[in-house]
């Protein structure tokens, strides 16, 4: 007889909490929170009071404090910490992972100064360990609430992405596999910064015109850097680009369409940042897609004004005004 498979998820946020809780269901569960009072409260009242108030998780869902815990006895990590604190946290799970465990991503940023995505973090930090990404157009509270949802697990070895599937299932949450890791790791980072705008317009009340025309002209903005950096322009169609482009835009609950909501009521980064208790990715992921513009010689209009509110150099207004002065050129393509 052989022992069920174990599965650790580091980082009790909103995400992280939630794919543990649906991983609970299936397979032997331990997550990682960084507070001791989080592991207890979360353990005493099976609800992650601090993101996920009024959701119960599954009951057979364990939480530690102790990351040499909860990594030792992993035969798959799940890595759901923010893209800042990533490298330092795959670090320190290191010398107590087992070899040839494999390590799924979480986090839809990318790595500042480094630009590196975070299955390449994994590569780096944890050689010889399968890494991939779970994503999707995936609202934590939705997911947990059981709404119907689907997300794509991406490795490289596709024979990995179809062990780790029913894992994370359930009968309301649907996983695809797919192998284009960089396309479906690019697609969460890229669109987050699209939302800020999103946000933006719904708080200037723009109307349903632009919004679309924000959430259509920003996904050929994905796309364009997606391609450019490795990934196939079908997946950026699929669940991780256009699925995850309008989840993000649309929905209340997005945290980067909250920021563009502050933004468009005058309010500062620094005043954004300070108000809220989860990472809105898309501040930090701006200025490292700009960058990569830069760098791959790309025009990416709505991330450039984005980028510029950020910093302090637009408001919400002067970002719209900007991206009216335009000139329209060819749609077809990814022009």
């Amino acid at each position: 007889m052989t022992r069920r498979i174990q599965v650790a998820v580091l980082g009790a946020g909103s995400w992280g909490t939630t794919v543990a809780s649906l991983s609970a269901a299936h397979v032997p569960t331990l997550l990682w929170a960084r507070r001791p009072e989080t592991a207890e409260q979360i353990n005493r009242d099976h609800e992650n009071r601090d993101y996920l108030a009024g959701l119960p998780l599954h009951p057979d869902l364990r939480v530690t404090s102790d990351l040499a815990e909860a990594v030792q006895s992993a035969d798959a990590l799940v890595v759901g910490v923010p893209s800042h604190s990533f490298r330092e946290t795959v670090k320190l799970a290191a010398p107590h992972l087992r070899p040839w465990v494999p390590v799924v991503s979480l986090a839809k940023g990318l790595e500042q100064k480094t630009h590196r995505r975070m299955t390449e973090i994994i590569d780096e930090e944890l050689p010889g360990h399968p890494a991939g990404v779970l994503a999707g157009p995936n609202i934590a509270r939705e997911v947990l609430m059981g709404f119907a949802a689907a997300s794509v697990i991406a490795m490289r070895d596709e024979s990995i992405a179809s062990s780790l599937q029913p894992i994370f299932s359930s009968r309301n949450f649907r996983i695809y596999t797919n192998t284009d890791v960089i396309g479906c790791e690019l697609g969460g980072p890229l669109k987050n910064v699209i939302a800020i705008a999103a946000g933006m317009a719904e708080g200037l009340g723009v109307g349903a015109n632009t919004r679309a025309l924000v959430i259509a002209r920003g996904l050929a903005e994905i796309m364009r850097m997606g391609v450019a950096m490795g990934g196939q322009t079908a997946t950026f169609a699929g669940l991780t680009g256009l699925g995850d482009l309008i989840a993000t835009c649309s929905s209340p609950l997005s945290r980067n369409r909250q920021v563009g909501e502050q933004f468009a009521k005058g309010k500062t980064t620094a005043e954004i940042v300070a108000s809220m208790n989860m990472v809105a990715e898309g501040i930090k992921t701006s200025a490292v897609v700009m960058e990569l513009a830069a760098r791959y010689e790309l025009d990416l209009p709505i991330a450039r004004e984005v980028d510029a509110v950020v910093r302090g150099e637009h408001d919400a207004s002067q970002a719209y005004r900007g991206l009216r002065r335009i000139a329209p050129t060819s749609e077809s393509g990814l022009a």
